[in-house]
């Protein structure tokens, strides 16, 4: 039999690059550039010091609170059954919403590539999501290895781009410093909120660990070392080659300075592969989460009737549904990218802010002071979402309304069951 406890700190430092590093990357960073200019880079500074507390906490739940469930069950045990369905369905929302903009950006790349405009970038992106829900349908998954695989590409595809473009650019477009004021600043933070998502998936890895008390904690200071110097490099790359271009591709636009037209559009063919395999797991892992609120009274039960299958397919279809809308909204010219991306950070920030208030429930000492101090940073990020933040407040006022109405159904089953024994 199989050790599953075999992952060492470098695997596991591995495994949480991975799960940061994603299609985010290639838009991402330009848009918080459009949003602040060079201050940008404080935001990057910003998020990159509330990474350390956020992981020390999520990495202390996973080995003193180990659950099953993800971030839902750490919310269920600290703040309870309601507070976990608003948790649970902020997350479907974020994925229900993040799908469509991940495939565009994949959109974008293959514009790019063919010199074609927005039209064909947003056919390209319905492909790639139609494409990714047939896979998963029939049960074609793209494993974690060659997904972490992908990521470990395109971390070399990024070292390169940004090796070559910051001697040359670096230190361009720095002046003036803050064209857009200093509250821009907390709307770049707000944007890359999405590059920073991915701290609370080791707490779901501590049992994987040899030693988790020792492996866990070194596994995270490394993937933080690694994050840290790769996003600060990044940052400054972009500022140097995309401020003021309003580029829909960005790291394309950083590989070509050092590789022409060939490296731009090899960034392009990346692009597609990471977005499918990313948009691969990012699916498949919404519908078994679906189906698992389903089964825990969160959504209706019809939703978890196949949930015995990898992927569920019931809530594939009704996730698949209602991307159709927001495809037609995007195509229609009635939103964009960015505000798919801003609805997404919301409901990320929401997940991550009932998170940290459970765990400041049920850690004590230092990791809770962390978690206190980690809470008051989301819920300052939290501002800066603007009316944004009605897309997790609307999921939160649905899974209230589900949850109360499923608990009622219930309890009159109960009562009618009884009455026909009594």
């Amino acid at each position: 039999m199989e050790d599953r406890h075999r992952l060492g700190a470098v695997q596991g430092a591995a495994l949480y690059v991975g799960a940061l590093i994603g299609p985010g990357l290639l838009l991402v960073p330009a848009l918080a550039v459009q949003a602040a200019g060079a201050a940008s880079i404080v935001a990057w500074a910003g998020l990159l010091a509330l990474s350390a507390p956020l992981a020390a906490v999520f990495g202390a739940l996973g080995v003193r609170h180990p659950v099953a469930g993800g971030v839902s069950a750490y919310v269920r045990e600290g703040l309870g059954e309601r507070a976990a369905a608003v948790t649970g369905l902020s997350f479907v929302a974020a994925i229900v919403l993040g799908g469509p903009a991940v495939a565009l950006i994949g959109g974008y790349y293959v514009a790019a590539l063919t010199g074609s405009g927005a039209a064909v970038a947003a056919a390209v992106g319905l492909a790639i999501y139609a494409t990714v829900i047939g896979a998963n349908v029939f049960g074609l998954r793209v494993s974690a290895r060659f997904q972490l695989g992908l990521a470990a590409v395109l971390v070399v595809v990024l070292a390169l781009a940004v090796g070559v473009a910051l001697p040359s650019h670096g230190g361009d477009n720095w002046a003036p410093f803050a064209p857009h004021g200093w509250w821009a600043v907390g709307t770049a933070a707000n944007i890359l909120v999405w590059l920073f998502v991915g701290w609370e998936a080791g707490a779901q890895l501590a049992g994987d660990f040899r030693r988790p008390e020792r492996d866990l904690p070194r596994a995270m200071g490394l993937a933080f070392v690694l994050v840290t110097v790769l996003y600060v490099a990044l940052a400054v790359a972009t500022i140097g080659v995309t401020a003021g271009t309003r580029s829909k591709v960005p790291l394309a636009d950083l590989v070509a300075v050092g590789f022409g037209r060939a490296g731009r559009d090899a960034t392009a063919v990346l692009a597609v592969a990471l977005t499918m395999g990313t948009m691969n797991v990012y699916l498949s892992g919404g519908a078994k989460l679906i189906a698992a609120l389903a089964q825990a009274g969160s959504l209706p039960r019809r939703l978890a009737a196949d949930a015995a299958r990898s992927v569920p397919r019931v809530p594939l279809y009704a996730v698949s549904a209602t991307a159709v809308p927001l495809f037609a909204w995007l195509i229609g010219g009635a939103g964009s990218t960015d505000e798919l991306i801003r609805a997404t950070s919301a409901c990320f920030i929401a997940v991550y802010a009932l998170a940290l208030a459970s765990a400041t429930r049920i850690l004590a000492g230092r990791m809770r002071a962390a978690a206190g101090c980690s809470l008051a940073l989301v819920c300052v990020l939290a501002v800066f979402s603007g009316w944004y933040l009605l897309v997790p407040v609307a999921a939160a006022l649905a899974a209230l309304a589900l949850h109360g109405m499923l608990v009622r159904e219930l309890r009159r089953a109960r009562d009618a069951a009884s009455d026909a024994l009594g």
